[in-house]
């Protein structure tokens, strides 16, 4: 269903409130955890006890995001969540990534209209996330899955593999030689 994300009101003054919540967020001192903690709780629908965002933090809404436990962000994260954002326990995001629900139609007409979709995003537990990677709108990720660094993810990724590329794409399941290794440049 297309929605006016330029010129509803409505939306805009949740985005407003989410972006100063942000702004907010990113401005308080590293050193206090604690009411990074708090903020980032009041920003989200939901959250489990342990999160960490590393600052600079953007998302629209807030209130659609869902984190699990012990989930971990680095610099630059960025969530366009006009869609629901689901991510499970133990998901760890590199610097500089994004999770987009938004899209655009086709039809310039429409699109200059300002309307736009927004379709889910779904992240399993246990989940890595390089830096760079780009989520589009519509995927899931399934559980214990390595999604490789600078990857733009446009499809469904199942679970236990590591995927890479552009477009991103399953380049093999994971181990248990794996469980060995602490790093490996080929996939």
């Amino acid at each position: 269903m297309l929605y006016d994300a330029n010129y509803d009101k409505e939306l805009e003054t949740e985005r407003i409130r989410c972006k100063t919540l942000c702004q907010e967020y990113n401005n308080l001192p590293i050193q206090d955890l604690d009411s990074r903690r708090k903020l980032i709780k009041r920003i989200f629908g939901k959250t489990g006890k342990t999160i960490h965002i590393e600052p600079a933090f953007w998302c629209d809404y807030g209130s659609k995001i869902e984190v699990g436990e012990n989930f971990y962000a680095n610099h630059g994260l960025i969530i366009l969540d006009a869609g629901t954002v689901v991510f499970g326990d133990n998901v760890f995001i590199a610097p500089s990534c994004g999770f987009h629900t938004s899209g655009h139609p086709l039809d310039f007409v429409r699109r200059n209209q300002g309307l736009e979709y927004a379709y889910p995003i779904i992240v399993g537990n246990n989940v890595w996330f390089g830096a760079g990677v780009q989520v589009m709108p519509g995927v899931t990720i399934g559980d214990n899955t390595i999604i490789g660094a600078g990857s733009i993810v446009t499809k469904d990724i199942p679970s236990d593999v590591i995927a890479v590329g552009n477009p991103c794409r399953v380049m093999r399941k994971i181990t248990a030689e794996d469980k060995n290794n602490l790093y490996q440049r080929r996939y």
